[in-house]
C-alpha cells in the first residue's frame, strides 16, 4: 500500500507544476478512487460505455477541494496512463465544476516531459474546442443514467485561476 499523501508533495503550483496520481486511465469505464485511509485504490463503480473518461483522471496529493476529496486533475496525454502512476504535470487551466451543489474543480494539465505532444499543447486553446466540448458533455451528463445527483460545468479558467485553487486546496489540507 502506498500513502501518496505522505510520499508526494503537491508539486510547485506557482511554477505551474503539480504532482498528480492517476486514478482512472483515459477511455476507462471503471470509476477507481484512491482511499486515503486505506492507502489503496478501490473500484467505486462501473460506468456505462458511453461515459468512458475523456482524459486521464487523477488527484494532487496533499490537497483538499471544497468537496472534501483531493483536488482532481485531468491529465491530457497521447495514451492512457495506468492507475497509480505519479506524473509531474504542467498546469494548462481549470475546469470549474459543480457536483450535487458542491464545487469540484478539475485542474487540466499535461505531463511536464511530453516529447510527443509537449510542443503542441501549451494552453487550453491548444486542446481545441472539440476536446473542451467532449469534456463538458462528459461532466454535464455522466450522472444522467443514474437518475440521481446533478452536475454542472461552470466553465474554464486560466492557469492563474488553477494555481489559486491548488494553493487554496493545499492550505485546506494543511489545516485539517
Amino acid at each position: 500500500m502506498v500513502d501518496y499523501n505522505a510520499l508526494y508533495t503537491p508539486g510547485e503550483p506557482d511554477k505551474l507544476l503539480v504532482t498528480t496520481v492517476i486514478e482512472v486511465p483515459r477511455g476507462s469505464i471503471l470509476k477507481i478512487e484512491y482511499n486515503r485511509v486505506k492507502c489503496a485504490f478501490e473500484l467505486d463503480r462501473v460506468e456505462p460505455d458511453i461515459f468512458a473518461k475523456p482524459s486521464n483522471y487523477g488527484f494532487i496529493p496533499q490537497t483538499l477541494d471544497d468537496d472534501g476529496d483531493e483536488l482532481d486533475t485531468l491529465v491530457v496525454s497521447p495514451e492512457a496512463i495506468p492507475t497509480g502512476i505519479v506524473v509531474t504535470a504542467t498546469i494548462l487551466g481549470i475546469l470549474n465544476f459543480e457536483d450535487d451543489g458542491e464545487k469540484d474543480h478539475k485542474i487540466i494539465c499535461v505531463p511536464a516531459d511530453d516529447r510527443d505532444s509537449g510542443n503542441r499543447i501549451r494552453s487550453l486553446d491548444d486542446l481545441g474546442e472539440q476536446w473542451k466540448n467532449k469534456v463538458e458533455y462528459h461532466f454535464n451528463t455522466y450522472k444522467d443514467l443514474k437518475k440521481r445527483g446533478t452536475t454542472k460545468v461552470l466553465g474554464y479558467g486560466s492557469p492563474q485561476d488553477a494555481v489559486r485553487v491548488v494553493n487554496e486546496c493545499i492550505e485546506r489540507y494543511n489545516k485539517r
